[in-house]
């Protein structure tokens, strides 16, 4: 398991930074559709969906994708509409979700979190990246910062658990440990990084940095009630030694969507 790990990463990484920084915007548009069509089907499967409904949920999915583009292209206004209902969703919807421990099987609700979890995300991929590759690239450090150091403190520290009826292994230490790490590291980015580019100022940096890392933990743990309603351990298998799609872009659900709103509304009152 763990040279496929390291296999799979050796692989992921570079191709990811490849087409980060060398694709053009429509095939980034193009790939990072693929990725987020095949997370649809691992969302669907994971939500009990019949073989023919995870099809029709595909193409459903795929037709959805064009209509946000035409409406961005035609205001480009509505992609805030599309970042305010997946923010509603964040801090409302999924926080009771997980606090209540809701079950839910109904295939139109399941469908319709589907979308608002995912469909938002890929936007924010496409966004973000417009102002910048470095720009995404440092919000998504902020996740994988937050839950790199979240496993590595919760194994040397952890003793409280953060939610045991949802995912067993995180611990309150280790969120202590992400929080650590994401001011770090956006302590580093003032004094050494640019961020002229994010239309706030310095000291706004390391609160929103942490407010990007807790929400990516309830991405985290949202993920992992879906799958654990629906028995499973990953949420697909093709990624050999990570599972499923949503397992490695699970925490970068809720964080980019909010990543990419929060900086429309620093742009706008900027302005």
């Amino acid at each position: 398991m763990l040279k496929a790990r390291i296999l799979t990463a050796t692989l992921l990484i570079p191709a990811f930074l490849g087409a980060l920084f060398f694709l053009s915007d429509g095939m980034w548009i193009g790939v990072t559709l693929a990725v987020t069509l095949l997370a649809c089907r691992e969302w669907a499967k994971m939500a009990g969906f019949s073989r023919s409904l995870v099809q029709f949920y595909l193409a459903l999915s795929f037709l959805l994708s064009l209509f946000f583009l035409w409406a961005i292209h035609v205001d480009t206004s509505n992609i805030f509409y599309f970042y305010s209902i997946s923010a509603i969703f964040w801090l409302t919807v999924a926080p009771s979700w997980l606090a209540f421990g809701w079950h839910v099987r109904q295939p139109l609700v399941m469908a319709l979190a589907g979308w608002i979890v995912l469909m938002p995300t890929w936007l924010a991929l496409i966004d973000l990246r417009l102002h910048g590759p470095w720009l995404l690239l440092g919000v998504m450090a902020v996740v994988w910062i937050a839950d790199t150091a979240a496993y590595f403190s919760g194994r040397l520290f952890g003793e409280r658990k953060l939610a045991p009826n949802i995912s067993p292994g995180k611990t309150w230490e280790g969120v202590g440990g992400a929080f650590a790490a994401v001011a770090l590291y956006a302590g580093i980015l003032i004094f050494f990084g640019d961020t002229a580019s994010l239309s706030i100022g310095p000291f706004w940096l390391i609160p929103s940095s942490l407010m990007l890392s807790a929400f990516s933990i309830v991405g985290d743990l949202f993920e992992s009630l879906i799958k654990r309603n629906a028995g499973l351990k990953d949420s697909g298998s093709i990624l050999p030694g990570h599972g499923g799609i949503l397992d490695r872009i699970d925490s970068l659900t809720a964080a980019l969507p909010l990543a990419a709103l929060g900086l429309l509304l620093a742009q706008y009152l900027s302005s």
